[in-house]
């Protein structure tokens, strides 16, 4: 599968980097998001997981069943950069080891950076956390020009919340 540099244009992008094909945590983070790919397709937002590994790797994890350990048919696709250049431009890249650091990087639909996570090897990412990032970042995009508008740490969407504009005055001339 080949990913177009245009797959997520005019979109919000989730674009998650995972250590290895074939381990423990990783098909727990993989499957769950290509489970909720739907949904995040349902917001304008398109998920995709990059590792390391060759898409030979790749094509033979998606073929094992996952009762087998293996993903089975997946909802996003996955990239292979076994040439490390993409694991290092995102600053992911674990050198010693020549994997990839657990980076999650949400991009919006104009092409900007919104949110970076990186975790270390052993703990996977949130899917409910991320779509809710997603979703409070596309509403302080619809919401947000010339007011404040909050979205709590545990808000779902409708919780979101805005207020009306405010001006704020500080006195700087004492400092």
């Amino acid at each position: 599968l080949l990913v177009s540099i245009s797959f997520g244009a005019g979109k919000y992008v989730v674009f998650f980097f995972y250590p290895l094909d074939f381990t423990f945590v990783c098909p727990t983070e993989i499957i769950a998001f290509s489970d909720a790919a739907e949904d995040f397709r349902k917001i304008g937002c398109e998920v995709i997981a990059a590792s390391v590994d060759s898409h030979f790797s790749h094509f033979a994890w998606t073929n094992t069943p996952r009762k087998q350990g293996g993903l089975g048919a997946m909802k996003i696709p996955l990239v292979s950069d076994t040439r490390r250049t993409i694991s290092t431009d995102y600053g992911v890249l674990k050198e010693d080891e020549g994997i990839a650091y657990r980076g999650l990087f949400i991009i919006d639909d104009k092409g900007i950076l919104r949110q970076i996570t990186i975790n270390d090897l052993p703990v996977g990412r949130s899917v409910e956390e991320t779509m809710r990032l997603v979703q409070a970042f596309q509403f302080t995009d619809k919401h947000g020009e010339g007011k404040v508008t909050l979205c709590k740490c545990v808000a779902p969407m409708m919780h979101f919340t805005t207020y009306c504009s405010i001006q704020l005055e500080f006195d700087y001339s004492d400092t």
